[in-house]
């Protein structure tokens, strides 16, 4: 199964590079031909010409809940951002509104996407560092993951 691992966020604004450094890990760890591990700052339409031609994508990035603890990650399916879905101009659409599109236009999407979204405290400080409750979550994040590719999720 051809899948891609695909952080997200950017690394300069402390914690919103989570997604970034935990596909750094991973790249790491990862031997498998069939896995592509990348990362990105883009968001909305941009993402979907990173996801043609995989069967499964497991994307990794920041959230930030009204009840959330920094350092929380949850591990969502892109249907747990059906009520935010969006469309008023292309520089406004989120990734469940780019998902949808893609698979209207026909773009071969995978098949499966699974999201480990982690809670972050700081996303508009510039730094590469992250807050401690973040910091320790990355190994955390990294094993779900890892369990998840070896089918023990």
């Amino acid at each position: 199964m051809k899948t891609l691992i695909l952080g997200l966020g950017n690394p300069i604004l402390s914690d919103d590079g989570i997604g970034n450094r935990i596909a750094q890990e991973l790249e790491n760890r990862i031997s498998n031909q069939d896995i592509t591990v990348e990362e990105t700052s883009m968001s909305g339409l941009s993402l979907l010409d990173l996801l043609v031609g995989y069967d499964k994508a497991i994307i990794v990035d920041a959230i930030q809940t009204a009840n959330g603890k920094a350092g929380q990650i949850y591990r969502l399916t892109p249907e747990a951002f059906n009520d935010t879905r969006h469309a008023s101009s292309p520089h406004d659409v989120n990734f469940a509104t780019a998902l949808e599109l893609g698979h209207k236009i026909g773009m071969p999407m995978p098949g499966q996407i699974i999201i480990y979204a982690i809670e972050v405290a700081d996303t508009s400080n510039f730094g590469e560092e992250f807050t401690p409750k973040v910091k320790k979550a990355i190994p955390r994040c990294v094993k779900m993951i890892l369990d998840e590719l070896n089918g023990n999720n």
